[in-house]
């Protein structure tokens, strides 16, 4: 559950634009993304453990920047799309570099012995593999439904909640998977 904390910025961001005030929700999402990353490093976190948490600092600087510069901007429609944009970009990004985001914060519930495995790489790149897959999905259909239907806040409310409880479920569930299935081929 600690994990998803690093996406307290993008929730409470989701809640307040949805009422089509995106920059309070930029200002706010900034504030609790600054705040988690120095409560993290201060805690002895490293940079890798939250890379969804600066990722999110560097977004919502951006679009607190641009929500205050024109606030009318033709952007504004498009905030919940641009947050997956955003997320999705750092999940592939972060695949195409080789480190997965789920890499760090896996390291802090996992036996260090464990850290070097090949199995532990390849669960986490599945694992961001999904994350990256659902906010992809999620930045496609809010764009669509955004463009052709803006009033239609519940199924954006819809789409929103998918996008992190489908991932958040799986990263839950596979890792468990995997382990039942090592433990039984070991046997």
């Amino acid at each position: 559950m600690r994990g998803l904390l690093g996406f307290l910025p993008w929730i409470v961001y989701a809640v307040i634009a949805t009422g089509d005030e995106w920059r309070w929700g930029a200002i706010t999402g900034l504030v609790i993304a600054v705040a988690l990353v120095a409560v993290d490093r201060r805690s002895g976190k490293a940079w890798d453990e939250i890379v969804i948490e600066t990722s999110a600092v560097v977004f919502f600087a951006c679009l607190t920047v641009l929500s205050l510069i024109d606030p009318h901007s033709p952007l504004t429609p498009y905030g919940p799309a641009l947050v997956n944009v955003w997320l999705a970009g750092t999940a592939w990004g972060s695949l195409a570099i080789r480190k997965p985001f789920t890499l760090g914060i896996a390291r802090t519930m996992a036996p260090k012995e464990a850290w070097n495995s090949p199995l532990f790489y390849r669960v986490n790149v599945v694992v961001t593999v999904a994350w990256a897959c659902a906010f992809t999905v999620a930045a496609v259909a809010l764009t669509l439904i955004l463009a052709t239907a803006p009033h239609a806040t519940a199924l954006v409310i819809t789409v929103k909640v998918l996008s992190f409880v489908v991932p958040s479920v799986f990263t839950a569930v596979y890792p468990k998977i995997v382990q039942a299935r090592a433990r039984a081929a070991r046997n």
